[in-house]
């Protein structure tokens, strides 16, 4: 994440130059010209990606699809996520405590005790509610151990109106912990759902682990990832995924930096730790925020093998965060760091022979995970990072020269810091370098041509953080409107167009939880029932399923053109796909008018009379999608007739058009 932003509050004027300038020369035509017969430079097959971070409830509470918040009561405040059940006798005792606990890495657990026969309990909330499903399955399980009596215990699913949507009975408990499961079919749907563990009978009842699942996750696996979030993943086809996050990586301090081996092995031995997200923004606090790391590192490796991405994990570098504490591991103590780097690459490539990849093999994935992408540090900047990344990137490169690294340019796209980073990274021979951005829209569209002059024999480029702000970054206000995402898609048809420069870019943030973000805009929201796409995420979509293999030269001249000194109002880039001999032709219209476009196919490629035709297109700069309307701004794929090598398109306002041309 981009952790500028969190300390700065600038504001950023929205433009209103394009459709000014829109309406002056609408009647002035433009040609698009494509040279079919030359290829130019070849397009990374992982150029456009997604980038997780754990902000906004991404993991637990969202993508990790556990149900039960505070499970193993190992909170700061220990009961947060539980009450007393409400109907519960007065009688009845609850308290936390770590004497003889189930797993020594996470000691605490719950005591129940009661001194009559009437029922006694507590509730769990979930994140901001349960959603529940009727007639999905639930997996209930704990951890659970008798002190005294023979107490009973009911595990109940409660609607937001007090509805019992499904229960279970618990019985025959030991005085050693041992885990009880429970199958749980609910009766209704409710997405504020709790969940309620009765006791009946007088003794004693400790409880650790508590858990409750959807049986239907991702790939039908025990404890695993909501399913639906995961299939927006999917359907995006990226080229590869960048975890565990941004600023999370860093910590306010390096005893809370994300640490991938605590977030290994069986879930019960993870350590929790407090997100970095759960106090940063004062307008939005976040106290119940914390990482469990069910999802951890190897589930994020197996994720990007389900979807077919490259994983490209991101390790700290000794660096806590530069707008936090600026805590730096001192460099005669920097082994640690990078031996954590070491392992990792042999825990994601190694042989099952090996002492990380045995580890792996141990937690069900024998063969390797054949990773070729590592970042040092995250957004970080100055000489501090430098002679960091130089320490990293002389033992990583000696050990495994295959291994890319990504390296850090700043929070900024061209500041001192930036100016600053990017000649010692070419002096270090850097593989790829980070650039972040967060702006107006119109930063976007005045800076399509951005890398056309960049240095072709040095370092490549990841663009690894970027999105149109509709209002101010860090603003509350902002909005994932469609103005954002054509201002974005313009700015990738420059990125496209110096794909021997830029090799990869990802929008940021991936995931927000509609009752529990921390920033916006998002890619991808969610509630605990439901999941949609902005206007975004489709223009993301649209570039990533029609990448192509090369850059084909493609000119756009006109009164208006995005070459000229007047604000452009049409953006075009072309690209060839070698497997089936396509022509990828993206049209971007920011503008309120329709603009008429002259397509000019030059070469020996003569197309069919039909194309395909897919359109990201609305009636307003501020249409959004939303749960109610969840592709009110979506792709529509139509056949184009009466294409030639020189044709017609009038490119609607507002809208993004694909097409795809086939040659006779």
């Amino acid at each position: 994440m981009h952790a500028i932003c969190v300390r700065s509050l600038k504001l950023i004027v929205r433009t209103t130059l394009l459709i000014a300038s829109a309406a002056a020369f609408a009647a002035d035509p433009i040609t698009v010209v494509i040279d079919t017969q030359h290829p130019g430079p070849g397009i990374n097959p992982a150029m456009w990606g997604v980038f997780f971070e754990d902000i906004n409830f991404g993991a637990d509470g969202g993508l990790y699809a556990e149900l039960v918040k505070n499970r193993g009561f190992e909170f700061p405040d220990p009961l947060m996520g539980w009450t007393k059940l409400p109907a519960s006798s007065s009688t009845g005792k609850m308290e936390v405590l770590d004497g003889a606990p189930c797993n020594k890495a996470n000691p605490h657990y719950l005591r129940l005790n009661s001194e009559t026969e009437r029922e006694f309990g507590i509730v769990n909330e979930g994140f901001r509610g349960m959603g529940i499903k009727a007639d999905e399955t639930y997996l209930f399980s704990a951890q659970i151990r008798s002190g005294s009596g023979k107490p009973q215990l009911e595990v109940r699913l409660i609607g937001s109106n007090g509805q019992v949507l499904a229960s279970a009975s618990l019985k025959g408990f030991s005085t050693s912990w041992e885990k009880h499961t429970a199958h749980l079919r609910a009766m209704g749907t409710d997405p504020k759902a709790h969940l309620a563990i009765v006791m009946r009978g007088a003794g004693q009842i400790d409880l650790d682990l508590v858990s409750l699942f959807p049986k239907h996750t991702w790939k039908d696996r025990p404890g695993g990832l909501r399913a639906d979030m995961v299939q927006m993943l999917a359907d995006l086809k990226p080229g590869f995924m960048r975890f565990p996050g941004g600023c999370i990586v860093e910590g306010h301090y390096l005893t809370n930096r994300y640490q991938w081996k605590n977030t290994i092995g069986r879930p019960e031995e993870r350590k929790l730790l407090m997100n970095r997200w759960n106090d940063e923004f004062k307008h939005r606090p976040s106290p119940d925020y914390f990482q469990s790391f069910g999802l951890g590192f190897f589930e994020f490796f197996q994720l990007c093998e389900d979807i077919g991405t490259e994983p490209l994990p991101i390790l700290n570098c000794g660096m806590a965060c530069q707008f936090n504490s600026s805590e730096l591991a001192p460099i005669d103590q920097l082994d640690p760091y990078i031996q954590d780097a070491l392992d990792l690459i042999e825990f994601a490539n190694g042989s099952a022979s090996t002492p990380w990849g045995a580890r792996r093999a141990a937690m069900g994935h024998r063969a390797p995970f054949h990773m070729k992408l590592l970042g040092v540090g995250n957004e970080q900047w100055g000489p501090q990072y430098l002679e960091r990344y130089e320490r990293f990137a002389k033992v990583l490169k000696s050990k495994y020269p295959g291994i890319q690294l990504i390296s850090s340019a700043g929070p900024s796209p061209a500041d001192e810091r930036f100016k600053f980073a990017w000649p010692k990274l070419r002096q270090l021979h850097a593989d790829i370098v980070d650039e972040h951005c967060y702006a107006a829209p119109s930063w976007f569209l005045e800076n399509t041509h951005r890398y056309d002059n960049y240095d072709r024999s040095g370092p490549k480029v990841f663009m690894g953080e970027y999105a149109a702000q509709s209002v101010a970054t860090v603003s509350p206000k902002n909005r994932n409107d469609l103005e954002c995402a054509l201002g974005e898609a313009a700015y990738m048809i420059g990125l496209e167009r110096n794909a021997d420069v830029v090799r990869m870019a990802s929008y940021a943030p991936l995931f927000a939880h509609v009752d529990a973000w921390q920033w916006t805009p998002d890619l991808i929201w969610c509630d605990n029932l439901h999941v949609y796409g902005t206007p975004n995420y489709y223009v993301q979509q649209l570039f990533s399923r029609n990448r192509g293999d090369k850059v084909l030269l493609t000119r756009v001249t006109g009164a208006g053109a995005d070459d000229t000194n007047q604000a452009p109002r049409l953006f075009a880039s072309g690209t060839r796909e070698d497997k089936s001999g396509e022509v990828i032709l993206k049209l971007v219209n920011p503008t309120a008018q329709a603009q008429t476009a002259s397509i000019v196919l030059e070469g020996t490629f003569i197309p069919r009379k039909e194309a395909r035709a897919t359109l990201v297109a609305g009636s307003s700069p501020h249409d959004e999608n939303s749960f109610a309307a969840p592709t009110r701004v979506a792709p529509r794929l139509s056949i184009l007739g009466g294409v030639s090598r020189r044709f017609d398109y009038e490119c609607p306002p507002q809208s993004m058009t694909v097409f795809r041309m086939v040659s006779l």
